[in-house]
């Protein structure tokens, strides 16, 4: 039977994040995730590592210092899939007035240290290319900073590194009995090749909107706290617009909605907030967010749009730390971590953003490690993720660097490949000197070469964690794709010789 000092359920950003800070640290670590990587929530967030300026509205200064003081850290640990964007806010008159907004970005710009990121500016939009696509009603508004991310990218980038640091990293293997067993945790676990049971000497309950049920239905331990399920959805459109800056409404409910630039062709609208009750793992919008998410945008915006113009859309349950606030706007989105050290040492992670997530990490293994004999030091602030090590930090650079070593590149899908693995294009592209050496062209600009990397080193084993979770091709390519992504998939893994099975098999645990 095997044994681990730390067995983490969940493969969201929490679950992730810590299995690479207790690994860093030298504690023998196994994640199990019952679906992919990133397969909820942590990859149906609105996609930014922000601080949250709305929060500040409820008095969340603790909060909103943490996530910014975390914020340019973030930015600065992978270029390639998180980078600064500027913000516009145009003042509508009938919404907050003008000195309260200064008043709250004077605070965001002076709650953390601001080593690179511009602070706020007031703006007129006859002087602006942010005036341009909003209605002529608008015109003045602030600018200020915060940053954009790869959501899904990011948790795959921290369990990779977990799993170079020895962690062994299990998808579409679910948890389904845990019970404490002397000192340690007796664990089944049920994956594509059946039950195993395997020991821990602790346990981390990063469950996300399933830590309760967790709880109660696997591990059989109370709960001290509980979660709010707060559904929250986005809608994808064609652009509305030709610049580089994001957009941040305010609305007659008191919400703010986001419209940022998304995958070179397409806008970002979201998100709504809607209490929830149903099974998290089939979360949907329904036709009134979408109706809702449409107004607010035309709220602004001179184009108009309607569902029809919606090209995707998805949804994700967040699982907020319940604080008794009687709007799902207001719920706290800070984080709790309930030890239960009555035996075997238990770990339960309540809420968080992804902007807190390594703090969030780097608390729980501070926790966990003594009671495990392990006195290490934290080590994650400041170290870059698997791909992030680009000279300067500078992703333009690097692009550059990579077209002219690699001119056979075409120029969108080096820049492309760049953003998706940073450094770590190198072992993608291997000793390729032209096209044709990246194998056939399974899809337009999706190579065979890229699909070996995701699956060998990425725990790809669908289109879906191939086309909407590693990248986001699904938005650029024809109908029929996934079919032709599943059908390679599936003669790779029948073709593959075992010592290549066995290989990634130790790579993913």
């Amino acid at each position: 039977m095997e044994s681990y000092d730390l067995l983490v359920i969940g493969g969201g950003i929490n679950g992730a994040g810590i299995a690479r800070d207790a690994a860093g640290r030298g504690l023998k670590v196994l994640l199990c995730e019952k679906d992919d990587l990133a397969a909820h929530t942590s990859s149906a967030s609105t996609k930014l590592i922000h601080g949250g300026l709305r929060y500040l509205e409820y008095y969340e200064f603790s909060l909103v210092r943490k996530a910014l003081q975390e914020r340019e850290g973030l930015l600065d640990a992978a270029p390639h899939i998180m980078w600064p964007l500027r913000f516009v806010m145009p003042h509508d008159a009938e919404q907050r007035p003008a000195w309260l907004i200064r008043c709250g970005l004077f605070l965001y710009d002076h709650l953390a240290r601001r080593r690179r990121l511009p602070g706020s500016e007031r703006i007129r939009f006859d002087r602006h290319p942010a005036g341009s696509p909003l209605k002529s009603r608008y015109h003045q508004g602030f600018v200020y900073s915060d940053g954009w991310v790869n959501d899904a990218r990011l948790v795959v980038l921290n369990a990779m590194d977990a799993a170079e640091r020895g962690a062994s990293i299990r998808t579409r293997t679910a948890c389904v009995a845990a019970q404490r067993d002397g000192d340690g945790w007796l664990c089944t676990l049920d994956g594509e090749h059946g039950q195993q049971q395997v020991r821990a000497r602790a346990l981390v309950n990063a469950g996300g909107p399933w830590v309760q049920q967790l709880l109660g239905g696997v591990i059989h331990a109370p709960a001290r706290k509980a979660i709010r399920l707060v559904k929250g959805s986005h809608i994808i459109v064609k652009k509305l617009f030709d610049h580089d800056f994001a957009y941040i409404f305010q609305n007659p409910d008191k919400r703010i909605i986001f419209a940022i630039p998304y995958e070179q062709d397409f806008t970002l609208i979201g998100t709504t907030d809607v209490e929830y009750h149903d099974d998290a793992a089939r979360v949907a919008i329904d036709r009134d967010e979408i109706a809702y998410l449409c107004a607010m945008s035309n709220r602004y915006f001179e184009r108009q749009i309607g569902p029809a113009d919606v090209v995707a859309t998805y949804s994700g349950v967040r699982p907020l730390l319940d604080d008794e606030h009687d709007n799902a706007s207001g719920v706290t989105r800070d984080y709790a971590l309930e030890l239960d050290s009555d035996g075997a040492p238990l770990l339960s992670v309540f809420g968080g953003k992804i902007t807190t997530y390594r703090k969030l990490a780097e608390q729980a293994v501070d926790q966990l490690a003594p009671l495990l004999g392990n006195t290490r030091p934290s080590w994650t602030a400041g170290q870059h993720l698997p791909g992030g090590d680009l000279p300067g930090g500078d992703f333009d650079t690097f692009v550059r660097n990579l077209q002219q070593a690699k001119p056979w590149l075409p120029p969108a899908l080096a820049t492309r490949l760049a953003r998706a693995y940073g450094s770590r294009v190198d072992a993608l592209l291997g000793t390729a000197a032209n096209l044709a050496a990246l194998g056939a062209e399974i899809q337009p600009g999706l190579y065979e070469a890229e699909l070996r990397y995701l699956v060998d080193k990425e725990w790809a084993t669908c289109a879906d964690d191939v086309l909407w979770r590693r990248s986001k091709l699904r938005l650029h390519l024809p109908a029929g794709a996934e079919d032709a992504v599943e059908r390679w998939l599936a003669a790779y893994r029948s073709s593959r010789p075992a010592a290549s099975v066995r290989e990634t098999q130790a790579h993913q645990g």
